[in-house]
């Protein structure tokens, strides 16, 4: 693969690869700017991250980000969308946020915060950076829930199993 056709791609590739375009956070530009977006319009968006967007949207926006071009959110996407877009993309990490090989020593029912530290400080950097700016994205949704009914407990349902695999 030419080193070009590799930088190209953002979907299915390894967070460390990714993390050469990262922003301030340590996380790839394309989470940073669907968060930002969201931030902005989404927060208040009833059952965000639960209703599906337009799947039109969706491949359109991921072939953009796939190719390279400048995507811009604000005039081409939607709310929907670009949830729908973000969970496709931690969901198709050829690594989990949470890697397996990481995460198979541990029982999560009985994690308590020392072990959690330990198993957070287990991860890859690129995926304690990732998980730290999306947690503190979550929180701020959830804190929302009044008016878009995502509590964090809903939030872990449609979450887990794209960060978990």
């Amino acid at each position: 693969v030419s080193p070009d056709l590799e930088e190209r791609s953002t979907f299915g590739v390894p967070l460390e690869t990714l993390v050469q375009d990262a922003t301030q956070y340590g996380v790839p530009f394309l989470v940073t700017q669907m968060v930002e977006y969201l931030e902005t319009f989404g927060l208040e968006r009833v059952g965000i991250f639960r209703i599906s967007g337009s799947v039109n949207k969706i491949k359109e926006l991921k072939q953009k980000y796939n190719q390279g071009e400048k995507v811009d959110l604000v005039n081409d996407g939607d709310v929907d969308s670009v949830a729908s877009l973000l969970k496709l993309f931690l969901k198709e990490l050829p690594v989990a946020v949470f890697p397996d090989n990481i995460c198979s020593g541990f029982h999560f029912h009985d994690l308590c915060n020392s072990n959690l530290r330990q198993l957070l400080n287990c991860l890859p950097k690129a995926h304690q950076n990732l998980l730290q700016f999306l947690s503190a994205f979550l929180l701020k949704v959830a804190t929302h829930s009044a008016v878009n009914f995502m509590t964090l407990e809903n939030l872990a349902i449609v979450f887990g199993p794209a960060l978990f695999k």
